[in-house]
């Protein structure tokens, strides 16, 4: 086969590592398989490679992605994604690999409509594809996310501060939940929860009252803004606070050692899917089994992983 391989949407740690995976097993298979550069714009415009063993030595442990990925909300149309099709075919490239988050799937759905064999691999840091138990990239933030919570924890203790620190994940409350849960957060405010600001202002109050030298508060982004609300805390509680975004910090570095492995997983079961004739799938991990579901309903899939945490909540806090 001649395989082709993108990274779209936003990069994530371990997308490097999925690379890797899909042009070894091709290779092993006796495959040709293609890097596409710059996402699903690289494809219409024609940023198309072919890859050796070579070209992706010495990458496993390398942040972002060598491809590169860029947004493309032209993609929508039909016209445009007739473009990358003829990419496409000029290059007799038979099956692609999307490798990013759900506008990526999107994308690959809509040219699975077209006739084009695609598989959807996910690669996003919010962890928000419910087709997945985990996705690549999840691990890796979360790591950044709880050193930075700690760190700050250290300085809250000293100075009797409250800190918020806002996270990623707008849709998706995994990284508010896990790193406030890891990290022995007193308040985790997440798009499931919502902001009930008198209970947080009360709480807080109570804990400062009680001699709690320090408090910390995990929210996710896009629900309010920060730092004025770590002024409301300040003026109301009698803690000094301070607000901290930790943005896109948490998108870079090393891969972890899971994010790596889940990576490496999901890329060759690609290739394997593809010499078994299935395309127009969506694959992920689910009690840590491979499996695959097609990609109409991953994008409609919705997780209720976030229950059992929240239940996790209501003992340890």
């Amino acid at each position: 086969m001649r395989i082709g391989v993108l990274t779209s949407g936003g990069d994530s740690p371990g997308m490097n590592a999925a690379i890797r995976a899909v042009v070894r097993a091709g290779l092993s298979y006796g495959d040709q398989v293609f890097g596409i550069f710059d996402g699903y714009k690289g494809l219409v415009e024609g940023k198309i490679q072919e890859f050796t063993r070579k070209d992706v030595s010495e990458i496993l442990n390398r942040g972002g992605t060598i491809l590169g990925t860029a947004r493309l909300p032209e993609f929508a149309y039909e016209q445009v994604r007739a473009l990358a099709v003829k990419q496409l075919q000029r290059h007799d490239i038979d099956a692609l690999i999307c490798i990013g988050g759900d506008g990526t799937y999107t994308g690959a759905l809509r040219l699975s409509e077209m006739g084009i064999k695609c598989i959807g691999i996910p690669g996003t840091i919010d962890n928000d594809i419910a087709s997945s138990d985990f996705t690549i990239g999840f691990s890796t933030a979360l790591n950044t996310a709880c050193d930075a919570i700690d760190r700050l924890r250290d300085t809250s203790s000293s100075h009797q501060r409250c800190s918020i620190i806002e996270v990623m994940g707008r849709r998706c409350p995994d990284l508010a939940l896990y790193s406030g849960i890891c990290c022995g957060a007193e308040y985790i405010v997440t798009s499931q929860t919502g902001l009930d600001k008198e209970k947080l202002l009360d709480d807080l109050k109570k804990n400062r009252l009680q001699g709690r030298r320090h408090a910390i508060v995990v929210i996710s982004e896009n629900i309010t803004d920060v730092y004025t609300l770590a002024q409301e805390v300040e003026d109301y509680t009698g803690y000094e606070c301070r607000a901290t975004i930790l943005g896109y910090i948490q998108r870079g570095g090393t891969p972890t050692p899971e994010d790596r492995l889940l990576a490496s997983r999901l890329g060759a079961y690609a290739v394997d899917l593809f010499h078994q004739n299935i395309s127009g799938v969506a694959v992920g991990i689910h009690q840590n089994s491979l499996h695959y579901v097609s990609l109409k309903d991953a994008l409609e899939m919705t997780s209720d992983r976030d229950v059992s945490l929240e239940e996790l909540l209501t003992k340890i806090q």
